[in-house]
């Protein structure tokens, strides 16, 4: 994602967006530990999309203070 994809996204929308991302880190960690995965690259991607979401949903959440 587009960090004006993730901007545009409702708090709602972060929230289900996270849950997911959340969902497919945890499931590409268990795969790399059985066996090393094509692409390792995709866990950091992953970490570092779960990141932008979670301050972008911090920053919606509490407009007061930016």
């Amino acid at each position: 994602m587009k960090k004006n994809e993730i901007k545009s996204l409702t708090v709602e929308q972060l929230k289900e967006q996270i849950a997911v991302e959340k969902d497919r880190l945890q499931k590409l960690k268990f795969a790399h530990a059985i066996s090393p995965v094509e692409n390792p690259m995709r866990i950091r991607t992953s970490r570092k999309l779960i990141a932008q979401l979670l301050t972008e949903l911090t920053i919606k959440e509490k407009p007061g203070q930016a």
